[in-house]
């Protein structure tokens, strides 16, 4: 997978790349969007899918010559410019006497899993099947000699499961020739490994991907790393595709290909991709391939939230387990992904072929949703369970038909309120992480704008992620756990809140911003004739939280507060939040 210092660029490339590219080889090149959503059918319902890390970096498991080696395991060639010949000593201790892979397929149908896709090739270059483009495989190179994609393919689908293969394009650290992440064409660390990059795509990338293609016939097919990857170099491989009809591969090809799935990696982002496929992948500890001294798990709990959270933005979740040298998946990974399964036996109608969430953000938790004829099934996960007993659906505004728990099925009062349905829920939640409310709404989803109201301290607090975007460029992003508003760069955008005060009386508004540059001034509309002076800050990563000024609200009267940029001078700003304080 890709190590840290890649994953800022990748999400540099995403946010810059347009959402489609059709090019050269493309065999989707003149697909319609009727083939398409066909194609992606599958995909879209699965929602939950295994990554598999496997290779000879599970030998050294993070440690080269008695000492540690940082970063993730699978980077440990590169990280510690280990020299071919030392790396290639490992392969013959790779040797998985304890692979059994039904019981990995069994486990990923146990852990309510619907896909399966492992590395067939990683950026070490170790191919985990036969192939004549190279001697370093699983059966010249390895006391195995035998083939370890083939069984597990085929086990995967015995368990009606769907299979994909990892394939590391660019980057290989052993065949000559093969791409080294911020090195140029032909350099390296090891004599050994130097040559033509070309000479490496035509010889070793071009052939195993035509083997892997024709051989397994995966579901899908996943890129990685497109260092030194061009339009002409890539298309080589686009235009493999057609090898396998109906196949889905992701955005990490490279040379402007865009892929079916925006692949973000190890984070959950902000509002997810709308308008594109996309699918989280994670690890379960801080590392894809095998380490022996990494015992950071994640727990349950973070892996069911994770896995509700990135549903509810409508993407999939690929969880990786990264086998032994001996191909024992760890103990720690098994627990976890049963226990994951356990909850899915029960919560799983919820995720499979669900939508994203119909609301901009949910106190309680996250939602999914389902068709029902000209109804909605909406899926309420409540990752915090109400003390008083009562649920707020808030914005709601559909007749609600039923409501039920998920697990067992018992059905809830629901009573209407001025801000959405209010759900009767037992004392105590049926799961300790995440419980599922299942309710039918009467047509589509109607939800109306989040409506600020006074905290226990009486401030009307205006977040990020409840603004109401108006223009072509502002957009909320997630930053340093926090989301704020930015790409403010059009002074003809602006955004709103809507706002209720509890009370009579003077208010302080205050404003959270950052920006680099002087100059900036934002009219604060619906709350009196202010304006705001956007104070220079050292980057914008950086706030500073300022007065506007002073407003007065009538206790219950609704109010929309709209921060509107003036024209002149303006350069651009991120604003975390408007919060209004009670003044005595």
């Amino acid at each position: 997978m890709t190590n840290k210092y890649l994953l800022g660029a990748l999400a540099v490339l995403a946010a810059l790349s347009p959402a489609v590219q059709a090019l050269e080889g493309d065999p989707y090149a003149n697909e319609t969007p009727q083939a398409r959503d066909a194609r992606m059918s599958w995909w879209r319902d699965a929602k939950f899918g295994m990554f598999i890390h496997w290779g000879v970096y599970a030998v050294p498991a993070g440690t080269y010559k008695d000492q540690p080696i940082g970063d993730i395991g699978e980077w440990i060639m590169f990280n510690a410019k280990i020299p071919v010949c030392d790396y290639k000593a490992f392969a013959p201790q790779f040797n998985p006497t304890k692979y059994d892979p039904s019981a990995w397929a069994a486990l990923a149908k146990e852990a309510g899993m619907r896909y399966v896709v492992i590395t067939s090739k990683h950026h070490d270059g170790f191919t985990l099947f036969p192939t004549a483009a190279s001697h370093w495989n699983v059966v010249e190179a390895s006391p195995w000699k035998k083939d370890l994609i083939g069984p597990l393919a085929g086990a995967v689908r015995a368990q009606g499961l769907k299979f994909g293969l990892y394939y590391s394009q660019a980057q290989d650290w052993n065949n000559p020739g093969g791409a080294k992440l911020g090195m140029k064409d032909g350099d390296g660390w090891d004599d050994a490994h130097k040559g033509s990059f070309d000479q490496y795509l035509d010889a070793v990338a071009v052939p195993q991907v035509r083997e892997i293609l024709t051989a397994y016939k995966p579901d899908v097919l996943w890129w990685d790393t497109p260092h030194l990857m061009t339009p002409p170099r890539a298309e080589k491989l686009a235009k493999l595709l057609a090898l396998q009809p109906g196949i889905i591969h992701n955005d990490r090809l490279g040379g402007g290909y865009s892929g079916d799935t925006e692949t973000p990696e190890q984070h959950i982002p902000a509002t997810g991709f709308p308008g594109r496929d996309w699918e989280t992948c994670m690890t379960m500890n801080d590392t894809w391939g095998f380490k022996r001294d990494d015992h950071n798990w994640k727990s349950l709990s973070t892996l069911i939230t994770n896995l509700v959270d990135i549903v509810s933005k409508g993407g999939n979740y690929l969880l990786n387990v990264g086998p032994t040298a001996e191909g024992e998946i760890p103990a720690e990974s098994i627990k976890r992904l049963r226990d994951v399964g356990a909850w899915m036996k029960v919560n799983g109608e919820s995720i499979y072929g669900t939508h994203a969430s119909p609301f901009k953000k949910l106190p309680w938790g996250r939602c999914t949703v389902k068709d029902a004829g000209d109804d909605t099934l909406l899926y309420l996960h409540v990752l915090n369970w109400p003390v008083a007993g009562k649920l707020l659906v808030p914005g709601l505004t559909n007749t609600v038909k039923s409501a039920a728990l998920l697990a067992g099925g018992a059905p809830l009062a629901v009573e209407k309120s001025a801000n959405g349905p209010l759900i009767t829920l037992p004392a105590a939640a049926p799961d300790a992480i995440c419980s599922t409310l299942k309710l039918l709404v009467q047509g589509k989803p109607e939800i109306a704008g989040p409506l600020a109201v006074s905290g226990q301290d009486g401030s009307i607090s205006l977040l990020a992620e409840d603004a109401r975007l108006e223009g072509k460029s502002v957009k909320t992003e997630l930053k340093d756990k926090i989301t704020n508003i930015g790409f403010w760069v059009d002074p003809g955008d602006a955004v709103s809140w809507d706002l209720r005060s509890d009370r009579d009386g003077k208010y302080s508004v205050r404003i959270e911003t950052a920006a680099p540059a002087a100059g900036s001034v934002l009219k604060v509309q619906g709350v009196g004739n202010l304006a705001y002076s956007v104070p220079k800050t050292a980057d914008y990563r950086t706030y500073q939280t300022g007065r506007v000024g002073e407003c007065l609200l009538t206790k219950g009267a609704k109010i929309t507060l709209t921060l509107r940029p003036v024209a002149e001078g303006w350069t651009p700003v991120n604003c975390r939040k408007v919060v209004l304080v009670p003044e005595p």
